[in-house]
């Protein structure tokens, strides 16, 4: 699963689905994004601002998608907040694995370990149980959808998936390589959805990012080869030869998400997934919000982006209506 497929089989929806984007929250708990990762140095401040996030995106139209981990999953009040939502159909529920703060707890913290694809299959498996059940038990919803936390897919991660009745996944971020620190390398995974495996059960999303500039369609390839050399590729991207700009208002200007959504649609793709961290919803959690200026500019980010994406039709979608118009 974490290799690029050979010769993907691209997903096709209903003609009547159109060009659409699904916006999805890695629903987690607070941590020190600079200091090694621990079980225990957490916090969930955050979570009464995911009433507020729910009650922008009503008003908005658009049907947010809740990737939640263990210590969301564990929250009263996350699940007070969320319950009513989702039984109306106006959020979905996901699952995001990290594995450092999800029992069972057997693996040394560690690097490696923290991408759950890495850990024996049985753990991993074990883990992840133990999450779903948690959010079905206190969210009263059946996930559907799965995100691994740091994008950590292994080898074994489909089948588990799929034996779990999960039918999406959304853990690829494409364009990115992570195994400088142990995890998966998505450089060269397409954007387009795709099926994981022959039987179509297992619909992979991938996360939206497309490269900008003059050396855009060599992004892939430059980006390989200079993956040891980020201020050349930080030279690159400042005189505009080759940027990369994923969908996410995590260090991405406006701006720049709207010529990434032009690239993307001028490129064919019908489904967008955009992506950011429910801790960025409160000032000093993230290095994205430090304060209040920057909570207003987040949600004017994505006030800016949802009408954007309008003005060029491109609709909101769901989970729900993903797997109705998907053809098999």
């Amino acid at each position: 699963m974490i290799d690029p497929p050979a010769r993907p089989a691209n997903a096709r929806f209903d003609s009547a689905f159109g060009c659409r984007f699904l916006l999805t929250v890695d629903t987690e708990e607070e941590f020190d994004w600079t200091q090694p990762i621990t079980r225990d140095r957490h916090g969930l401040d955050h979570v009464p601002e995911l009433a507020r996030f729910q009650q922008f995106c009503e008003a908005e139209g658009v049907v947010p998608v809740y990737l939640v981990d263990w210590p969301i999953a564990q929250s009263a009040l996350a699940a007070e907040i969320l319950r009513a939502p989702l039984a109306a159909g106006k959020a979905e529920v996901g699952i995001q694995l990290h594995p450092w703060v999800n029992p069972p707890f057997v693996e040394d913290v560690s690097q490696h370990n923290s991408f759950a694809g890495n850990l024996p299959p049985e753990l991993e498996e074990a883990k992840f149980r133990t999450l779903k059940e948690a959010i079905e038990r206190n969210f009263a919803a059946e996930p559907r959808i799965y995100r691994a936390g740091r994008y950590g897919l292994g080898p074994n991660s489909a089948a588990m998936l799929s034996r779990h009745g999960i039918a999406l996944d959304t853990s690829v971020r494409a364009k990115f390589d992570y195994s400088a620190s142990g995890g998966a390398d998505y450089g060269r995974h397409p954007l387009a959805p795709y099926w994981v495996d022959d039987e179509r059960t297992l619909l992979e999303l991938p996360l939206t990012t497309v490269y900008w500039g003059m050396l855009r369609r060599q992004g892939d390839w430059l980006h390989s080869a200079l993956a040891r050399a980020p201020r050349l590729l930080g030279a690159l991207a400042r005189t505009g030869m080759l940027e990369r700009i994923p969908l996410t208002p995590e260090g991405i200007a406006v701006e720049e998400a709207i010529r990434g959504i032009d690239i993307a649609l001028d490129d064919g793709l019908g489904l967008l997934v955009l992506s950011f961290h429910s801790p960025s919803l409160q000032p000093g959690h993230t290095p994205y919000v430090r304060d209040e200026a920057d909570l207003a500019n987040l949600y004017d980010w994505w006030r800016r982006i949802f009408s954007y994406l309008e003005q060029r039709q491109v609709a909101p979608t769901s989970v729900a209506e993903i797997l109705k118009s998907v053809q098999r």
